[in-house]
């Protein structure tokens, strides 16, 4: 596809890009990706979801960003009643 800009039009994406450190051509399509989002596609027939999101899906081990592990899961009922009276405390809802 090939699209004319009149030129107020073209001067504007021109010197924006320029301002950008990018082309008008790259400018141009982030606008429109940002205007026009893909329509996400639906998994097969017959495929679950695992198969669909496989791609995105991942495993971490906390241990790798925090000496020890986050041990986000430990006393975590305790914790959030911690944070509730915290905020009732403080006169939070």
């Amino acid at each position: 596809m090939t699209i004319t800009l009149p030129p107020e039009l073209e001067r504007a994406v021109t010197e924006k890009a320029r301002a950008q450190g990018t082309t008008p051509q790259l400018l141009a399509l982030d606008e429109l990706r940002r205007s026009f989002p893909a329509t996400p596609s639906l998994p097969a027939e017959g495929e679950s979801l695992a198969d669909f999101l496989g791609d995105f899906i991942g495993c971490l081990h906390s241990g790798e960003e925090v000496p020890g592990g986050a041990q986000m899961s430990t006393d975590s009922g305790q914790k959030f009643a911690a944070v509730l009276a915290k905020k009732r405390r403080e006169g939070k809802r």
